[in-house]
Order: structure tokens, then C-alpha cells, then sequence
């Protein structure tokens, strides 16, 4: 889903007339690209922003987005043909290897002038460099979450999640939700979420991802998730395989959006969006827990980055605007805590008491997350993405159709994922 293609247009006309007349016309050619992933709450609520900014003074943006699974390759594609827009949503597992590549610029030489962070959060600054570098700025504080149907525990009077819900807990709300008739399944099917297997993972007192790029994680590991997620499928806890695949990616062909299941892995920025297109009340809480004194698995993550392309041609002005995005009262007002919390702190503190009660939730949500709470885990190497996108998600599906059994893929993610770190290096 790409849009505002009849700005682009109306640029290139401009400056043609312009250039008829003898005039030269500054503003377009300084017009800045911009492409990030979302759906269209986010699209409206960054271009919001976007006219804000020219009419503030600066370059106008042209702006593209898509779903997530349709963002990377698109991404990819204008990367490798030298035509990627200036300013890039960038995400924490991808940053790696498109640092390593110069895909994207380092933004060092521009702190303190053009682009303006003393008031950042330090978490959230560190998680956009790379080999000490600083390569993103982060859009927002946010944590995984689930999204909840309030309304579907209320038919079947059960409570929903909270701080202490394990996942052998979701079998007895499975009992409740189908002797009320709620007429869906309590969970989608979470096997091929890779925060959700990492947040699991971290319970156990392990992590996705070593500091120097390997797994750090063990074959065994694997086997008992996909193990876990076979059982809760065969008991109708989850979705089955054919309703999961229904999930493209885009918020409104989720598991929660479709009426298929009332509680999905999803991040704590996306309440705002989910809650805009659910009639029923949304809620968030946590990832379950593996045990009820087992550590949450939780940690503050950016959200998303904005990068600026290696080859843009305007690295200081993309800057600028960046800078702008994150820092301007005004822009805060009309982002909320769509893309997460904001992470400088005067910004945060005046736009606290300005939010409804859903961005009130998900801002709670972050800031309290207490025991549940870790540090963040190192950046994800290069080929991170592929690992999740083209072997892991994959698997899981194999597994819900039965094509193999969670032995055998666990395995496979195992002996997999180390192939592609190999080739990788």
C-alpha cells in the first residue's frame, strides 16, 4: 500500500512550470523521501506531522508506506538499485545489517546540531548504534505485549491476563470460553512469533542472540516451544494452521481483528491502532509467563528507528527533520504513543496529560512493567531478519499443518539459523 504518489506528482509539476517561468524553486528541490512500514492510523498520524514540518519551514516530504511484510522487500529493492528514500523506518533486528552494508548513514556528526538528543533517554539511544555508532534514532519506548478482547473474558467470566498468567492457565480460559458459547479460540497461535519466542526464551534465563551474533539458545530450546504450541493447538487453545495463515501481516487481517481469537502477540505502541479499527474494548498486558515466579521476559525496546539512506543526498537535512519528529511539542500531539513512548523526557511530560485513555494504557503499560522488566538484549546480527522471516515463521506453519513435528522442527530452526549466521560471516 503505497500513497501520496499525487504529492510526488504535484512536485515534479511544480518545479516543471516553475523552471518555465525562470523561477527556481527551492522548496522542491529539496524535497525529502521518506518510506516507512505501518497501517493507516500511522500513515495519517506521520503525515500529519510531515505537513506540519513544511509548513514550519521545511523541505515537503514525500512519503510512502506498506504493510510490514510487503515493507522489506520494497526496501530492499530500492537499497540495492540505489534509489532508497532519505529518511527509513528501520527495525532493532534489521539495523545490523544494513549498518554493516552503508545502507544507512551514521548520524554522529550531527548530534548537537542538526539533529538535537540531550534530552533523550540513554536505553533508547544506545539501541540505534551499531559498532558505537549511531545509526537510528528511535521513534519510541515500547515492550511486547499481548492485545486483548476485553469483551470476550467478560461472556466467559473469566478475568483477563495479567502479570501472573502463565500459559497453562489459557487451557482453563479455553474451558470457559467454550462453555459460554464465545464462539472463538483464546489465543492465536504465537509458535512463529519471534518476540514471543524470545520473551519465553528470556524466562529461562536465555536470550535470542549472543553479544558476538550467535544463537544463544539450545536445540532443546526450540523443541519444547514448538512442543508447548503443538499441545495448545491440539487442546483449542489456539487457532488452528488455516485460520492462522489468514495473518498476512497487516493489523486488520490479525487473529484479534478477524474475530478468530481474543488475545494475540503484538507491542505496546500498537493499542492505539488495534483499538481503531476493534469495536470491542482492547486492552493490553503482558507475555505469559512460563511459570508464576519465572523473570517477565520484558524489556524497554525501541520500538522502530528512523534511519537516514547511506546514499542520500541530503543526509543533513533528513537529519533535521528527524529531529523535528522527535523533539517538536507540537509533532508529539498528533504521533501520541502510536509508535511508542516518546523518548525525550520534556517531550514525554508535556504530552502525558494530553492522551486519551488508550495511549494513557499503553504509556502505563511501559512505565510499570517493574519485575517483569530486563535490560535490553544486543542489537540482532545481520541475517537476523532472515532467520525470523524466512526459516522460523515458515516452520511454524509446517508444524501447524503437520508437515513436521516439533522435534523435528526444532531441530531444523537450530541447525537452520546457525547455517544462515555462518554464511552470514
Amino acid at each position: 500500500m503505497t500513497i501520496r504518489l499525487d504529492r510526488r506528482q504535484f512536485l515534479l509539476g511544480s518545479t516543471a512550470l516553475a523552471a518555465a517561468a525562470g523561477i527556481s524553486p527551492a522548496f522542491a528541490q529539496q524535497a525529502l523521501r521518506l518510506i516507512f512500514w505501518g497501517s493507516q492510523a500511522r500513515a495519517d498520524r506521520t503525515y500529519g506531522v510531515t505537513d506540519l514540518y513544511a509548513q514550519a519551514g521545511g523541505p515537503e516530504i514525500e512519503g510512502e508506506f506498506l504493510a510490514w511484510n510487503d515493507y522489506w522487500p520494497k526496501l530492499a529493492t530500492q537499497t540495492a538499485g540505489g534509489n532508497a528514500p532519505d529518511v527509513i523506518q528501520m527495525d532493532y533486528r534489521y539495523i545490523v545489517e544494513y549498518a554493516t552494508r552503508q545502507a544507512i548513514a551514521p548520524l554522529d556528526e550531527f548530534v548537537g546540531g542538526a539533529l538535537q538528543l540531550a534530552d533523550f533517554d540513554q536505553d533508547q539511544l544506545d539501541g540505534g548504534k551499531v559498532d558505537g555508532k549511531l545509526y537510528g534514532i528511535s521513534l519510541g519506548a515500547n515492550s511486547v505485549a499481548l492485545m486483548i478482547n476485553t469483551a470476550d473474558f467478560e461472556k466467559a467470566g473469566v478475568p483477563v491476563p495479567g502479570p501472573t498468567t502463565t500459559y497453562a492457565d489459557f487451557e482453563a480460559m479455553a474451558d470457559a470460553f467454550a462453555a459460554a458459547g464465545v464462539g472463538k479460540k483464546v489465543l492465536a497461535d504465537g509458535s512463529g512469533s519471534e518476540p514471543m519466542f524470545e520473551n519465553w526464551l528470556r524466562q529461562r534465563g536465555k536470550a535470542l542472540y549472543t553479544a558476538e551474533g550467535g544463537l544463544a539458545w539450545e536445540e532443546g530450546d526450540a523443541i519444547d516451544w514448538f512442543t508447548m504450541w503443538a499441545g495448545l493447538r491440539d487442546k483449542g487453545v489456539c487457532v488452528n494452521a488455516e485460520d492462522q495463515a489468514l495473518d498476512t501481516g497487516p493489523l486488520e487481517t490479525t487473529m484479534l481483528t478477524l474475530n478468530k481469537a481474543s488475545v494475540i502477540p503484538s507491542n505496546s505502541n500498537q493499542l492505539v491502532a488495534f483499538q481503531a479499527i476493534n469495536q470491542d474494548r482492547i486492552t493490553i498486558s503482558n507475555f505469559p509467563r512460563i511459570a508464576t515466579d519465572a523473570p517477565g521476559g520484558h524489556y524497554r525496546k525501541p520500538s522502530m528507528f528512523f534511519s537516514v539512506a547511506g546514499g542520500s543526498g541530503n543526509k543533513e537535512e533528513a537529519a533535521k527533520f528527524v529531529s523535528y519528529f522527535v523533539n517538536s511539542p507540537d509533532a508529539s500531539k498528533v504521533l501520541g504513543v502510536e509508535r511508542g513512548i516518546p523518548c525525550s523526557k520534556s517531550v514525554r511530560e508535556a504530552l502525558a496529560p494530553t492522551l486519551d485513555e488508550q495511549s494513557q494504557i499503553a504509556l502505563n503499560f511501559v512505565a510499570n512493567l517493574g519485575p517483569l522488566l530486563g535490560a535490553l538484549p544486543p542489537s540482532p546480527p545481520a541475517k537476523a531478519g532472515e532467520i525470523d522471516a524466512s526459516l522460523f515463521r515458515v516452520i511454524s506453519r509446517e508444524v501447524g499443518f503437520g508437515a513436521r513435528s516439533a522435534e523435528d522442527a526444532g531441530k531444523a530452526l537450530f541447525s537452520g539459523a546457525n547455517d544462515i549466521l555462518s554464511r552470514a560471516s
